[in-house]
């Protein structure tokens, strides 16, 4: 199916963390070597439950000890899937650490019940006379691509959820310059589809 998994490595620590572990468990645990020379990896993250996110889970699990995370609502889909059992329950507000590395759980309910996205800020500039945030970088699953939100089926009730937590909790919420990371496909930024949201409200997918 294409899809994109990432590898966040802490530079001070060593701990890592994967979202996704999709499919080819070779090529992510070849990935992790290459971040971590002792092949660490502390957590995988599982944006939601289908079959394309989570083909390598029990694999890259199995091989590194790492706990494994998902959205609360998703689960027990998870588990069942793949036999792994979710370690961690992830909610919209939650934190996940990797070594000092904090990440920010954003629930963005629609396309499955438990999607999550992981919202990464880099440190603080300090500019006088305060420190400004750093740019955001936000690993969304298939909840937001260029070009629209994830796939609801033409629910509209699943639609208008998926689009008002989108709007709300991560339009609302970050910069212009978010970079957005989807589990398919190239990047993107807020500022990029920002102008479009009314025209994906119209549409209604």
């Amino acid at each position: 199916m294409d899809n994109d998994a990432y590898l966040l490595t802490c530079r001070a620590t060593g701990a890592q963390l994967l979202v996704d572990a999709a499919a080819e468990a070779d090529r992510l645990l070849a990935l992790v070597r290459d971040g971590s020379p002792d092949g660490r990896l502390d957590v995988v993250v599982t944006t939601h439950a289908h079959h394309d996110h989570l083909g390598a889970l029990a694999e890259v699990v199995r091989e590194t000890g790492a706990l494994a995370a998902a959205g609360a609502d998703d689960a027990a889909a998870v588990t069942a899937a793949t036999g792994v059992e979710v370690g961690r329950f992830l909610r919209h507000g939650d934190t996940v650490r990797v070594g000092e590395v904090e990440l920010a759980v954003v629930g963005l309910r629609g396309h499955t019940p438990g999607s999550v996205a992981l919202a990464y800020t880099e440190p603080a500039t300090a500019l006088a006379p305060s420190a400004v945030p750093g740019r955001a970088h936000l690993f969304t699953g298939d909840s937001l691509f260029p070009g629209g939100v994830g796939n609801t089926q033409r629910d509209p009730e699943r639609f208008a959820q998926l689009y008002g937590d989108v709007v709300a909790r991560v339009f609302d919420v970050y910069r212009d310059d978010t970079v957005v990371l989807p589990g398919h496909g190239r990047p993107t930024t807020l500022g990029a589809e920002r102008p479009h949201l009314e025209e994906w409200r119209e549409r209604g997918w």
